[in-house]
């Protein structure tokens, strides 16, 4: 028996994590595999409960989960000075990942065929892209010393970027590891001709490639990886990187294959507990309206089964039931294509029933 800690997140967060969850039930009900449900309160729905976006409660609940799966966390825009949802990021999202050191963030983007020429890129450019994106998590700039002081020109802020080796080779171990399994190249990437937190990565990262000879380790500074990763993404296999280098190209990389809202992520510690997530965010604008895609939820429960239930089977079992239903020409709004008859538009649970289906046959 797994327990799933269910944190549904806000404005559509409920909505594309109950698509997750019908898949799962699926999966469990295909595989007798044993799954239960804990739904936790955080974010918004714990604010107007408790008037805290974490409370202590809610993280010891998360204590007694085998993984947790999360919808979006925030609101609109406009209200970002609201009480409620000012402090998100530093109040909910990362406590959540430095308690449970989730050191290792995961993000894929591969070309989906059916959705391809949904992109802005061109077709000869990202046909066949597969990138494992691997972002250190509980360190650097985020979780460094920050302040702020009077100088003679007003208010002066400061974020201090910091790693040590051991932050470094823990997660360097994890990306060469990935790396075996895949096309066995490794790119670090950084900008060690300015940053020396860069050239500590370089040294540690290197030492550790010596323990990997099946696998090529490349280095590329941030601006030129950026720009590679539009002209020639191919070129890419797994990507080693920092937290706030990682936030940035993997925005950057998710966009490749036409839309945000198609891939999921992994947030995992030192065991099989995880973090699973959609990388996008909260959409009120289409809150309640049955509109939002729910695949980068969907598709966290594939990433569930294969990092940290070790099961590739179920795995690849739902991202092919997902593929199966582009197939069939079952579109969300956000991709469906009013020029072209053979598509069928449908609502966020009309593509997880969908999904479904497709999994239980």
């Amino acid at each position: 028996m797994k327990k799933i800690g269910v944190l549904q997140g806000d404005y559509i967060g409920p909505e594309i994590t109950g698509e997750a969850i019908k898949v799962l039930e699926a999966a469990d009900k295909k595989y007798k595999y044993g799954i239960q449900f804990d739904f936790i309160e955080a974010s918004g729905e714990a604010y107007d409960k408790y008037g805290e976006v974490l409370p202590n409660s809610s993280i010891e609940k998360c204590k007694s989960c085998d993984v947790l799966l999360k919808g979006p966390f925030g609101g609109p825009p406009e209200l970002i000075n609201d009480p409620k949802w000012s402090n998100i990021e530093r109040g909910a999202i990362l406590p959540l990942r430095k308690i449970f050191n989730l050191y290792t963030n995961l993000r894929y983007v591969k070309t989906i065929k059916e959705l391809i020429n949904f992109s802005n890129v061109k077709r000869d450019v990202i046909d066949g892209i597969d990138i494992l994106i691997v972002r250190e998590l509980v360190s650097g700039i985020y979780f460094g010393e920050s302040g702020e002081r009077q100088t003679p020109y007003g208010r002066e802020c400061y974020n201090v970027e910091s790693y040590n080796e051991h932050e470094i080779a823990r997660i360097a171990k994890r990306a060469f590891e990935y790396a075996l399994n895949r096309k066995r190249k490794v790119t670090l990437i950084g900008k060690s001709n300015i940053l020396i937190s860069s050239i500590l990565w370089r040294e540690v990262v290197g030492e550790i490639a010596k323990e990997y000879p099946e696998v090529v380790l490349d280095y590329m500074h941030i601006d030129n990886a950026s720009m590679q990763l539009i002209l020639n993404p191919k070129q890419f296999d797994v990507v080693l990187t920092t937290n706030m280098f990682g936030d940035i190209l993997s925005d950057e990389a998710s966009v490749l294959s036409g839309s945000i809202g198609l891939f999921p992520s992994a947030s995992i510690g030192e065991n099989d507990f995880g973090l699973y997530e959609p990388i996008h965010g909260s959409a009120p604008d289409i809150a309640g309206k049955n509109m939002a895609n729910p695949v980068s939820s969907i598709l966290c429960a594939g990433m569930m089964f294969k990092y940290s239930f070790h099961n590739t089977e179920i795995a690849n079992d739902i991202e092919n039931a997902v593929n199966k239903t582009f197939t069939d020409g079952y579109r969300t709004a956000d991709l469906h294509d009013k020029n072209d008859p053979s598509l069928k538009k449908v609502g966020t649970k009309e593509f997880g029933d969908k999904v479904v289906e497709n999994l239980l046959k």
